[in-house]
Order: structure tokens, then sequence, then C-alpha cells
């Protein structure tokens, strides 16, 4: 196959209506949610002969997923072995206890990996590196942990897991954050691969104990929202520590999509993949796509899998398209362009609609803490009608707390018009419960 990023736009959108015919058949034999979505709402799929012709398919929304998992799967008995077989079962938060699982089979699992190789080539990550794995064992195989070695296989890197976070179950696998520091030190790690929040822990650890990262260059980030001041402070924290390079990759992307990939630091994110997922930007209320450089819901179209198949799939986020050739490195298909919204995450706090990137943003330039927690909740618990009030929650040494109790009403108020009220606690309650990699930074407890 001809390199997707450098044939014309024309050729690799005939490439990706080949896909898309030959998907849809598939879903057409064998897909249990779209056989019945498509009929309930009256289209014929042979109808639909490219990509310019998904807008006459109706959107699939994150909770009829959730709802249904079983499904999403597609079952074509058909098929070549490898493309039934299922490789493997890895799992996605959602807004209920339990998470949603994501099926793969072994055709899909290599197409992650094609994802994988491209994802190294484009971000500068090769196979004289070594990675820390800095993700979590978690009580339901998440992506982030599982993915992280496919990673280092497409690329041809070394990996090693500092397997952080709160024990749990019968095992006693899991590992304090100095083992993390110390392992990265012995292994002469180049690229730290985890959570913002954590990272950032190890490189404040790894400052306190004078510990050898001169051997990291590089911080591959994803996991949860980070702003630039965050990924600031990373890069901060390597050049004190004499590494190597200072350069942060923020990977943007999710179990059921894989993740985008910068060719620079704070640039857009380019499909690593374009000949097997399709994004358009639409309006999630109508369907309607949008033109490109136009803000709007980010919706997914699966051009080539097996397992999990999501048609016109809105991810939850708000950001735009350029379909352009990268001005940086010159590849073509698509970009995901900031700045990402998690749409369901605007929230009204005293009659503000408020955005919590903003927010975290605002506090994550902050020097002089250890940790920190945004809450919203009624004044009083007790009364369903009682006012809101957003709570600044910081783990931070005695000596700062007097600056940070005048500073950070201040900033927040600056940047989401509400003035917090700022509360010291142990970094330990900032944490997702039996999770001590994982930062909880926005919490809305009124419907608790």
């Amino acid at each position: 196959m001809n390199d997707p990023f450098r044939i014309p736009a024309l050729e690799l959108e005939k490439l990706q209506d080949e896909k898309l015919r030959r998907m849809l058949q598939l879903c057409a034999q064998g897909h249990g949610h779209y056989r019945r979505r498509w009929e309930e709402a009256g289209v014929d799929v042979r109808e639909i002969r490219g990509v310019r012709d998904l807008a006459k398919l109706p959107l699939t929304a994150k909770k009829e997923l959730m709802a249904d998992p079983e499904g999403f799967r597609l079952r074509v008995p058909e098929l070549p072995l490898h493309e039934r077989v299922m490789w493997e079962v890895i799992y996605t938060t959602g807004s209920t206890a339990d998470p949603t699982p994501i099926y793969n089979t072994t055709h899909d699992y290599q197409q992650y990996m094609l994802q994988c190789r491209r994802f190294g080539e484009i971000t500068g990550i090769h196979e004289g590196d070594v990675i820390a794995n800095l993700f979590p064992v978690t009580a339901a195989p998440m992506g982030a942990f599982v993915r992280s070695a496919t990673n280092a296989y497409a690329i041809g890197a070394t990996i090693f897991g500092a397997l952080p976070g709160a024990a749990f179950g019968a095992y006693d696998v899991h590992r304090p954050l100095d083992y993390a520091v110390r392992a990265v030190e012995r292994h002469r790690a180049t690229v730290l691969w985890g959570v913002p929040s954590f990272v950032r822990r190890v490189l404040l650890r790894a400052l306190e104990l004078d510990a050898d990262f001169r051997g990291v260059r590089l911080c591959a980030i994803s996991g949860e929202a980070s702003s630039p001041a965050m990924r600031e402070d990373l890069r901060r924290c390597m050049r004190e520590l004499k590494a190597a390079g200072a350069i942060v990759v923020d990977r943007y992307g999710g179990t059921e999509i894989g993740a985008f990939a910068q060719c620079r630091e704070e640039g857009a994110w380019h499909n690593p993949a374009p000949e097997t997922q399709y994004h358009e930007i639409v309006d999630p209320e109508t369907g309607r796509v949008l033109p490109d450089g136009e803000r709007g819901a980010l919706a997914v179209t699966h051009l080539d899998r097996r397992g999990t198949v999501l048609v016109r799939f809105l991810v939850g986020d708000v950001a735009s398209i350029d379909r352009r050739p990268c001005p940086q490195c010159g590849r073509g298909g698509d970009r995901i362009v900031g700045p990402i919204v998690r749409t369901k995450d605007l929230v009204k706090v005293k009659g503000m609609l408020v955005n919590p990137s903003a927010l975290l943003a605002a506090l994550e330039g902050l020097g002089g803490i250890t940790e920190f927690q945004a809450v919203v909740q009624r004044m009083d618990p007790s009364d369903p009608l009682s006012m809101d009030e957003l709570v600044v929650r910081l783990a931070a040494p005695e000596r700062e707390r007097g600056r940070l109790e005048r500073e950070v009403p201040e900033r927040v108020a600056d940047a989401v018009r509400v003035r917090p009220r700022v509360e010291f606690v142990d970094a330990a309650q900032i944490y997702e419960p039996g999770r001590q990699t994982k930062a909880v930074r926005f919490v809305d407890r009124r419907s608790q």
C-alpha cells in the first residue's frame, strides 16, 4: 500500500470509500446494533458509496455502546480465522460502575500495531528507546496499560513496567513510587509513558532523591487532560534533572479509537492510520457535517475493524479538523485541532457555565503544590436547595499555604469567574480510591 500520508487527497479518499463500503457490508451482515438502528432509520447502506455519504447515517452516542456493548460486536462466521478470533478484550471507562468492553480480533490487534508504529514515526519514538510504563495495573484491563507493550512491540523499543498504584486483589504485584523512580534510573529509560499527574509525581520524587534521569528525553502522556502549564512543568522538572531532553508528547485518543500523534509539541494530532479510520466534525443534534476548520463534535467511523465496530461514533469531545498537508512535517491525512473540550464536563456553578479544563489549567500553573483537586458541592450537603460552592483542595507544604490561600482564589476567579474556597488536605485524599497513580482533578458532588 502506498504511504497514505503522501498520496493525493483524492486518492486517499477513494481508498477510504472502498474500505467504508466493505465495512458497511459486513455490518449489514452481522452487526446487531446497526442492523436494527439503520432499519429503524429507513437507511439502505448500499446507497452509501463513500465517506461523503456518511451524513445519511445516524450518529452513535456513547450511551448506546455502554448500554449494549455485545450489540456492537461484529459476528460474520464466513470471515477468515484471524478476522473472527478474539485476540483481547480491553475496557473503557464510562459513567456507570462497570467499564465497557471493547472487543479486538487478531485483525484489529495488527491494525493497532500499525497505528503504534506510525505513532512512533510521527512523534520520534524509535527502536533505540527504553520506555518506562508508568500506568498502573487496574481491576479491568484498560487500554493504557495493556497497549503500552503493544506500542513498544510495534516500534521495536524496549519497555518495562513499574507497576505503580494501590494494591488490590489476592496477589501483591504493585510497587511504590520510589521503585518507579529507581527503575527509570536503573534501566536508563529514555521515555516516560503514563498519566500526566503521575509522571509529574515521578519527576518530583526524582528531584527529591537526586535520581539519575539523564537518559530521559521524552514524556508521552495520556489518560487525563493536561494543560500547557502542566506540560511546561514536566519540561521544567526534566531540565532540573539534567535529562537528555525535555520533550512532552501529549497523546490524544481513547480505547475505541487508538492514539493520535503530534509531530511537534503543542501541535495538532495526526490520525496515524487514515486508511482505517475516518473522522468528521458534526453538529451532535442534527448529524450535519461541519466544514473543515469549524469546531464541533468529533465523530469516528471505523473503516476496517472486525471486533467492536463503530460508525459515526460521538467521542464526546469538541474539536476541529484540518485535512491540508501539515505545515510542520508535510504529512497528509487528517489532523485533530484543539483545544479539545470534553462536552460531558461542562458544568454550571453559581449560575456560571464553567469549563473544568480552564479551571484545572489555572491550577496547574501553580508552584509549590504536590496535588490539587477542584470540587463543586452544596454549601449545606443535607439541603438540596443549598447554594453551590467551589472548593479547591490542595496538598502543599506548610510554608506555601499562606501564599496559596491568597493566590488561588484570584487565579481561579480570573479563569472561570467563580471564586473558590481553599482547603488543604493530604495528597492521598485526591487520588482515585485504590489507585495512587491518578489524581481525581474535578469532582461534582451535587448529584451524590
